[in-house]
């Protein structure tokens, strides 16, 4: 028998991460990865060459995870270029509603409507070569020029802003004015923060790497368990 027939046999749940075909994973101690990378794709498909994170398979996703008892707690790791507004507002506000303890983490970019799901979660971290972009909302295609249109914009920005700050310490007159910026990018109104940048507006609890956000989440899991313990026995 050969080493490769031998790994083919190896069962199940013998102490191997579990890995699903959504691209996240489950590790031993029960933490629940989930990567948000590429493009939020909403309502319409995106081409085939474009990398993408489907709100319909990320939503099933995080009810799994606030409902298994295998898993404690859950790693956002976020790497987007923004998207779909109404899909990534639906999956932020699933992850900011969910009692197990969640950790967010921006490597890359956490662009557009990625500020929203990397201020979600109960604490956030980027890594120092990290940018976040900031810009007033957008739409490709088609605008019937009413005034309906222009108000519609209005909501659905403020619809960001909001959710932003309840879940940030950032103030919504700051990202307000970072978002409609005119001197900072050379084709598009906004503005581009650094890891430490992030921070220093409130965005982003702290600059850190992928070892201090699972170190957070573990602790945060400890303590969740520590009070579960607390309460039962006051029963």
């Amino acid at each position: 028998m050969t080493d490769g027939e031998e790994r083919d046999e190896k069962p199940e749940g013998s102490g191997q991460e579990r890995v699903s075909e959504h691209e996240s994973i489950t590790t031993e101690s029960g933490i629940h990865a989930l990567i948000i990378a590429g493009q939020i794709e909403g309502h319409f498909a995106a081409s085939a060459q474009t990398k993408t994170t489907k709100y319909e398979q990320c939503i099933p996703t995080l009810v799994a995870v606030e409902e298994s008892s295998e898993i404690g707690g859950l790693l956002l790791l976020i790497n987007t270029i923004g998207g779909d507004v109404e899909a990534g507002l639906a999956i932020a506000e699933l992850i900011a509603g969910m009692k197990k303890p969640t950790v967010s983490i921006v490597l890359g970019g956490g662009h557009s409507i990625g500020v929203p799901l990397a201020v979600s979660a109960k604490k956030s971290f980027i890594v120092p070569s990290a940018t976040m972009t900031l810009h007033p909302v957008r739409i490709n295609g088609l605008v019937i020029g009413v005034p309906q249109t222009y108000t519609y914009f209005e909501k659905m920005q403020s619809r960001i802003i909001d959710f932003i700050v309840r879940n940030s310490r950032a103030s919504a007159d700051e990202l307000l004015r970072l978002m409609c910026r005119t001197d900072e990018l050379t084709t598009d109104i906004g503005t581009v923060l650094e890891g430490s940048e992030a921070v220093e507006k409130g965005i982003i609890d702290r600059v850190g790497g992928l070892g201090d956000a699972v170190n957070c989440l573990k602790e945060m899991m400890h303590g969740r368990q520590i009070n579960r313990k607390k309460n039962h026995k006051s029963y």
